[in-house]
């Protein structure tokens, strides 16, 4: 078991972009859409988005993709975005003079994007008895 395993980890390319000025909560869902999608199609979704932090987003992908080719020399036709999710980073935090004297923060989160692909290979189908 321990074969397949190593098997499988030789063909993920991980990239990983830290420091990236955005929350959480707003790069999930656009990291969601892209996870299981070719990478050809992620980026074209990615540059046809108007949220401004999937700029960053396709930064990282292309990143991926150009480890895949330069270190493993895989195939760009064939990857396929396997996983994509972020964390937590520093919070910078800041102050807004109000009125009377008061003040209020301003909290500007950071987050790091970690990006992997992987090559997908087409599978033979085996047609089998149908009982």
């Amino acid at each position: 078991m321990n074969k397949a395993n190593k098997a499988i980890d030789t063909k993920l390319v991980k990239s990983v972009n830290k420091n990236i000025r955005s929350s959480v909560r707003k790069l999930k869902p656009i990291l969601k859409s892209i996870v299981g999608k070719k990478v050809n199609i992620a980026m074209r979704d990615l540059s046809f988005s108007e949220k401004r932090i999937s700029k960053d987003i396709k930064k990282t992908i292309s990143s991926a993709i150009a480890n895949a080719e330069n270190n493993y020399q895989y195939d760009i036709d064939k990857l396929v975005v396997k996983e994509a999710y972020c964390g937590k980073q520093i919070i910078m935090k800041r102050f807004r003079a109000r009125a009377k004297g008061r003040a209020a923060s301003i909290m500007k989160p950071y987050s790091n994007l970690t990006i992997i692909l992987t090559e997908k290979i087409k599978q033979t189908e085996s047609h089998g008895s149908k009982s």
